[in-house]
């Protein structure tokens, strides 16, 4: 008799597995038979019943129905997996036909774009750049550049101090110090990269971005300096501008100027039409720099022989000169990065 249900629990336990939908369906279907109050283990009961002759061949028929029993409940275990795999994979089949969303073109900061025309200019003169920490100590920022700690002209720089002895660099200008200090003359250079001053309005950021030049050479002079600043601003503004140097003072050059060129924007006539430029202010010139030949006490702090080799420098405000090329009325603008701003510049 207990051989006989135990067969009918087997014929019913492979049935149900094989019909079973799900692996819900199939788990419960296990519980059902070989959990511990299932059909099996309500059989397992019985076995006090027997003699002890007959235990051992009953317990071994029970097993190898058990065993059988797991067979055929692990082949239809992967066969429902392979069947979910593959309604899942259906579901989300991507129709590779089908074109992709459409992404919002970008575009090139014109402060990069002007760094690249900058740096392509000077480079036909023989300047390579160069580039330098942002992070700078009181000796490269200022005393390496003529300022002693007590000078009254660190006071024209709005300095980000980190500590007593570092700050974040005010200008480009410690790049020619470390350059000077690791290369040997003749050198032409051109230092470019962020600077940072305390200092925050409609025509001042206090990130912004600095390009300098510095040729050291033998018998270098303000002509030299005049001939090569003329032939940038022609180039650059692809005008025959003038250009003309105010006398001006800057710790780091002796003498130094400022750089001025007619504004390209009015052709130096100081009026568009019948309105006043509003990019010059009616003068018909605008402030692009400044410049000078290179203070020796700079050039000695620095390890080059003066008199030996002189140098001229000059530097420009990147933004300025992108606000000054393409007429932008705000300095505020270049850090938005609106993708609107943005493509003006790549048509």
């Amino acid at each position: 008799m207990l051989k006989e249900k135990i067969e009918e629990i087997r014929a019913q336990a492979e049935a149900a597995f094989k019909a079973a939908p799900s692996a819900k369906d199939l788990y419960d279907a296990k519980v059902q038979f070989l959990g511990k109050q299932g059909s099996f283990s309500s059989i397992m009961k019985e076995m006090g019943k027997l003699s002890a002759e007959e235990k051992p061949a009953f317990g071994k028929l029970v097993n190898e129905v058990k065993q059988a029993l797991e067979a055929v409940y692990a082949d239809r275990e992967t066969a429902l997996k392979g069947q979910e795999l593959a309604s899942q994979l259906q579901a989300e089949a991507l129709d590779l036909s089908l074109p992709s969303a459409t992404a919002a073109p970008g575009a090139r900061h014109p402060v990069a774009l002007v760094i690249e025309e900058i740096s392509g200019i000077l480079s036909r003169l023989g300047y390579s750049i160069r580039t330098g920490p942002l992070i700078e100590s009181d000796r490269y920022n200022f005393e390496g550049l003529n300022f002693p700690p007590d000078h009254p002209a660190r006071d024209m720089q709005d300095t980000f101090y980190i500590d007593k002895e570092h700050v974040l660099r005010t200008h480009t200008s410690p790049i020619q110090i470390r350059t000077m200090e690791l290369e040997r003359p003749p050198l032409r250079v051109v230092g470019v990269g962020p600077v940072f001053r305390a200092d925050s309005d409609i025509s001042h950021s206090p990130n912004f971005h600095q390009i300098e030049g510095l040729c050291v050479d033998r018998r270098v002079s303000m002509a030299d300096l005049k001939g090569t600043i003329s032939f940038f601003v022609r180039e650059y503004f692809g005008k025959d501008l003038k250009t003309r140097f105010r006398p001006s003072f800057f710790p780091f050059t002796e003498p130094s100027a400022e750089v001025d060129c007619q504004c390209p924007i009015c052709s130096g006539k100081g009026v568009i039409g019948s309105q006043d430029c509003r990019m010059c202010k009616a003068s018909g010139w605008i402030e692009i720099g400044g410049s000078g030949l290179v203070h020796p006490n700079v050039l000695k702090l620095a390890g080059v022989q003066y008199p030996e080799w002189q140098g001229f420098a000059f530097g420009f405000g990147i933004e300025r000169m992108a606000i000054i090329k393409y007429g932008i009325d705000d300095i505020r603008l270049f850090n938005e990065n609106d993708v609107r701003f943005l493509r003006q510049f790549s048509l």
